[in-house]
């Protein structure tokens, strides 16, 4: 009969583990309702120990938040391939896989937990929004958008946040409509926008050339067109 040694973790890779076991915690639970000591608990260790690593849990919720952000802006790469939607429509699954496992701790995060007003919490999130910005611009090839045109992706990544936040209270939408729901959002931001904006015009042609017969465009355009027959001729003079 053999007897287990437990292996002694150094420093940093204590740290790390601490940081994936209260991710995982917040994920499940509001922070606030995450206490050190179940931390502790569930990382093996006594409570004393983890102080010894991180000064309090909002110094540890920090280090869980910026795994997290850093896994959340992940979520927005996605190959320069294939037509628009199919590639913003895989975002957008990716995404909500996201606030699908880190539901609390997302809806936390976002609405306030318990490092509200921390400078280093709202510089992580700016930057997650900041990294989603930056990769959609990317996959428009636009390296310096006209004040419309920013103002079409800034306005979709928060649609995108406020709405993923909205499906959690009660997940009363189909997950899949939504992800679609939020591409077609997309066109819609920038086809208002193109009536005043030439270069959003230009580029809204350019994806809309590029799309399948039966993307998620294409797919925005038959639902509208299914609208017509139901609005009176006079109103359409």
């Amino acid at each position: 009969m053999t007897t287990g040694v437990r292996r002694r973790m150094g420093v940093e890779e204590r740290k790390q583990q601490l940081i994936g076991v209260a991710l995982e915690l917040f994920s499940h639970r509001s922070p606030d309702e995450v206490s050190i000591d179940e931390i502790a608990a569930a990382a093996g260790i006594s409570r004393p120990l983890v102080y010894h690593y991180f000064p309090g849990k909002q110094s540890l919720y920090e280090a869980a938040l910026r795994r997290a952000a850093d896994e959340l802006a992940a979520r927005f790469l996605e190959p320069p391939d294939g037509p628009l939607g199919a590639r913003l429509l895989r975002v957008m699954g990716r995404f909500f896989d996201f606030v699908d496992d880190h539901g609390p701790g997302f809806a936390a995060l976002m609405r306030g937990g318990p490092a509200v007003g921390s400078s280093t919490t709202n510089a992580m999130i700016d930057e997650v929004r900041q990294a989603a910005y930056e990769q959609i611009l990317a996959h428009l090839e636009v390296r310096s958008p006209s004040p419309r045109l920013e103002l079409v992706v800034r306005s979709w990544v928060s649609l995108a946040e406020s709405t993923a936040l909205l499906w959690l209270d009660g997940r009363r939408v189909p997950r899949a409509e939504l992800e679609l729901q939020l591409v077609h959002d997309f066109a819609a931001l920038a086809a208002v926008s193109a009536a005043y904006d030439t270069e959003v015009a230009d580029v809204l042609v350019g994806i809309l050339a590029g799309e399948d017969a039966d993307g998620p465009f294409a797919d925005l355009v038959t639902r509208l067109s299914a609208l017509l027959p139901r609005v009176p001729d006079q109103r359409l003079r």
